[in-house]
C-alpha cells in the first residue's frame, strides 16, 4: 500500500484508464509518472511527459484541453501539438485524488508517459550524444517494461509540424546531406500521423558527425527496434 505520494514508486509505465465519470485518476498518473522521477540511472538526455493522445487516425488536438481538477486543486496543463504536458508532481493533488479531466470524450483518447530526447536550443547535435540519448531512453524502458530487453536503438526521429519546411543535415567532413523527409508520427503507435518527419538512423552514417536542425522540432524521440 502507498502511504503517500513519496512513497509510490511504479514499476511499470501503465497508461492511465478512464473512469467511468470521465476523468482519470491523478493517483494514477503520478505513480506512473513518478517512476521517471526517482530512476537514478542515467537520463541527462532525457525528458519524460505526459501524453494525451487520440485512439483513432484523424482525431484533432485543436483546442483539446486537460484539466486537473481537484478540492484544493485546480490546474490548466497546457498540450502540445503530439499531445504532451508538463505533468505537475503535487502531494495535495495526490492525496485528494484529484481527477485529470479533458473537454471532449475522454474514451477517444489514450493517456500515458512519454518519453523524448531534450531538444538542443541551437539545433546542433554531436551524434555521439543522441547515441548516448537513445541508449539512456533504452535502458529506462528495460527497467519498466522487460519487453525491451531484446531490442536494440536504431536512430532517432525528429518530428516537425505538417507542412513545415523544416530540414535535418548531416554534417560530415567533406559533405552536408539533407535527410529525406516523410509524412509520420512523432511517435511509436501513435494514431497521430501528420508530422513531418526525419529519422536519422546510426547504421547509415559514420559514428562522429553532426545532426543538424534547422528549426525547432515538435519532438525528438527514440527509434528502438
Amino acid at each position: 500500500m502507498c502511504a503517500g505520494a513519496d512513497g509510490c514508486v511504479a514499476q511499470v509505465q501503465a497508461p492511465g484508464q478512464a473512469q467511468e465519470g470521465g476523468w482519470v485518476s491523478y493517483r494514477e498518473a503520478y505513480r506512473a509518472m513518478v517512476t521517471f522521477a526517482k530512476y537514478g540511472k542515467a537520463k541527462n538526455f532525457l525528458q519524460n511527459h505526459y501524453q494525451v493522445a487520440p485512439k483513432e487516425p484523424g482525431q484533432s488536438l485543436d483546442g483539446l484541453r486537460l484539466t486537473l481538477s481537484g478540492r484544493t486543486t485546480q490546474l490548466n496543463l497546457p498540450l502540445d501539438p503530439t499531445g504532451r504536458t508538463t505533468f505537475p508532481l503535487l502531494k495535495a493533488a495526490y492525496d485528494e485524488n484529484a481527477m485529470l479531466v479533458l473537454n471532449r470524450k475522454i474514451s477517444q483518447f489514450t493517456f500515458q508517459p512519454r518519453l523524448s530526447i531534450i531538444p538542443r536550443v541551437d539545433g546542433v547535435y554531436e551524434s555521439a550524444d543522441l547515441r548516448a540519448a537513445c541508449d539512456q531512453a533504452l535502458q529506462y524502458l528495460r527497467y519498466t517494461d522487460a519487453a525491451y530487453n531484446g531490442r536494440f536503438c536504431a536512430g532517432v526521429r525528429f518530428a516537425f509540424m505538417p507542412k513545415s519546411d523544416a530540414a535535418v543535415r548531416i554534417r560530415e567532413p567533406l559533405r552536408e546531406v539533407t535527410l529525406p523527409a516523410t509524412e509520420g508520427a512523432a511517435f511509436d503507435g501513435d494514431a497521430n500521423t501528420g508530422f513531418r518527419i526525419m529519422v536519422y538512423r546510426f547504421a547509415e552514417w559514420p559514428e562522429r558527425v553532426q545532426v543538424i536542425s534547422q528549426n525547432a522540432p515538435v519532438a525528438i524521440a527514440p527509434v528502438i527496434e
